[in-house]
């Protein structure tokens, strides 16, 4: 449906808010509910094993946390400009308003927020999501969006990410997104056996895992680090140009997986050289040293000299002994 010489109107309607991602909330509610549990437990584990045992568990449930969260968060990369833009197609009408690109491993979104809010009698507060995933088509989002009369701003940095753009970004984004993807949700599994390796207690092959977790996480990194730095057309709001920066998700999971990667060089590195200390820091010796003792209380007493004195007869001086039935 098109109207005035060809142009798709402008719905004056429910303006697109942000959206709250209830996906990574929920994610991150279970693993701190996982944490209150275990601080309840942590008053009934005694002697010093207590802190070591509370700093594996904040430790574990923060990678395996941050390895499944950054799957759904869309700030990857980012960036913001301030700009006086057109609002509507056709229109001679400008505003004043923050522009926001933010590219996650799902998709595109795209933030205009006016400067300030209400402006040429509207709100002027969006925030859309143009997703690429597998089950999800990029440019019937954008048509889409179209058809709704979305501000001029939106459809025009939205349209740089399509498969018709010359810019030619869709298809290197969508690809290094779905195996940054693939590879975080590997390095979750690899974090799953690691903590039951832990738990068993197989130490070393622990840390293997741990080391497998990080390179699996870094190389989730070097596959959006290939779309990062392909050539991308200018984003121009007439003098201003929006340009884009490594964002937040992309620094939690690099600090996250240095992470992994010194624990598990640590845990293969004690176990070689100082055994007695990584054992000391998954509260082993303590557990040994109490088997010890149960043991050693339940071995056969050893028969003493005047046992084996009593014992020891010559078999000339034994007496025969006859027995008579009553």
């Amino acid at each position: 449906m098109t109207l005035w010489n060809g142009s798709f109107p402008f719905y004056p309607g429910a303006n697109a808010c942000f959206p709250f991602d209830t996906t990574w909330a929920v994610i991150v509610s279970v693993f701190l509910s996982l944490l209150a549990i275990f601080i309840i437990i942590l008053p009934g584990i005694r002697g010093r094993g207590r802190l070591f045992w509370f700093l594996r568990v904040v430790t574990g449930l923060f990678v395996g946390a941050v390895v499944l969260t950054i799957q759904f968060t869309r700030d990857w990369e980012t960036g913001w400009v301030t700009a006086n833009t057109s609002y509507k197609s056709f229109s001679r009408a400008l505003v004043n308003a923050d522009i926001g690109l933010h590219i996650g491993l799902a998709g595109v979104n795209v933030t205009l927020v006016g400067n300030p809010v209400n402006q040429v009698n509207e709100t002027i507060n969006y925030n859309e999501h143009f997703a690429w995933s597998f089950d999800a088509d990029y440019d019937h989002s954008y048509s889409e969006g179209l058809e709704r009369g979305l501000p001029s701003p939106i459809l025009y940095v939205a349209e740089k990410f399509t498969t018709q753009s010359p810019c030619n970004v869709h298809r290197q984004y969508r690809i290094s997104s779905h195996y940054a993807s693939l590879t975080l949700w590997m390095a979750f599994c690899t974090w799953l056996i690691s903590i039951l390796l832990f738990s068993m207690p197989i130490l070393l092959y622990g840390g293997y895992m741990l080391l497998l977790t990080a390179a699996l996480m870094l190389f989730s990194l070097l596959f959006f680090f290939t779309a990062r730095n392909t050539p991308k057309c200018p984003i121009q709001f007439g003098p201003a140009s929006l340009k884009t920066d490594y964002g937040g998700s992309f620094w939690l999971t690099l600090a996250t997986g240095l992470l992994c990667l010194l624990l598990g060089l640590g845990v293969i590195i004690l176990n070689s050289t100082q055994p007695e200390k990584l054992r000391l820091v998954f509260n082993l010796d303590e557990r040994n040293g109490e088997e010890e003792v149960w043991d050693k209380s339940y071995l056969p007493a050893q028969p003493s000299c005047s046992t084996k004195d009593v014992l020891m007869v010559p078999l000339d001086e034994l007496c025969e002994v006859t027995a008579t039935q009553l």
